[in-house]
């Protein structure tokens, strides 16, 4: 039972069987208007979503791996929890570090797809450190970690993006 569960956990329910391809892009998606649901509709404060992905980052490791022999890959397509963790993280930083803003709720959604444009071009690419994460560690590390570096690539284009425009508008 605990076994069907973790699955059905690392797969966010649906990723895993019921869509066949672009798995990883369609999770970062339901991620990015999940997050924006909680946050900017639903007010639940930020602090408490922080803590909730930081107890599912921590929980994943183990649900991966006490599914991850189930699998016929190393890195299994249809695992896409560590998608939904590295996409939460330039969002939940974001809204930790610029919680009095004035943004309208579409100037929001627009910045949350910018994140998800810039996730899922690094997940893509795969710089330095990643690809070298990607390859050399076949194991729930090496799934989850390299999209967590590609969740930080992100936030470092957010504060280089905000240094140059702070810098330039001077």
């Amino acid at each position: 039972m605990i076994k069907k569960l973790n699955y059905y956990f690392i797969t966010l329910f649906i990723f895993g069987n019921l869509i066949e391809r672009y798995r990883g892009t369609w999770s970062s998606l339901f991620t990015t208007l999940f997050l924006f649901t909680l946050i900017q509709v639903l007010k639940i404060p930020i602090l408490i979503i922080s803590l909730t992905l930081v107890l599912i980052f921590f929980y994943s490791f183990f649900a991966i791996k006490s599914c991850l022999n189930d699998f016929k890959d190393e890195d299994p397509q249809e695992i896409v929890i560590d998608e939904f963790l590295g996409q939460s993280i330039p969002i939940i930083l974001y809204e930790l570090f610029h919680p009095n803003r004035a943004n309208t709720l579409i100037e929001t959604l627009q910045i949350y797809f910018w994140f998800f444009l810039l996730f899922r071009l690094f997940d893509g690419l795969k710089p330095f450190p990643i690809d070298y994460i990607d390859k050399k560690y076949k194991n729930t590390f090496g799934i989850i970690f390299d999209d967590v570096l590609a969740g930080f690539y992100v936030v470092i284009c957010l504060v280089l993006f905000m240094v140059g425009k702070t810098f330039f508008n001077s």
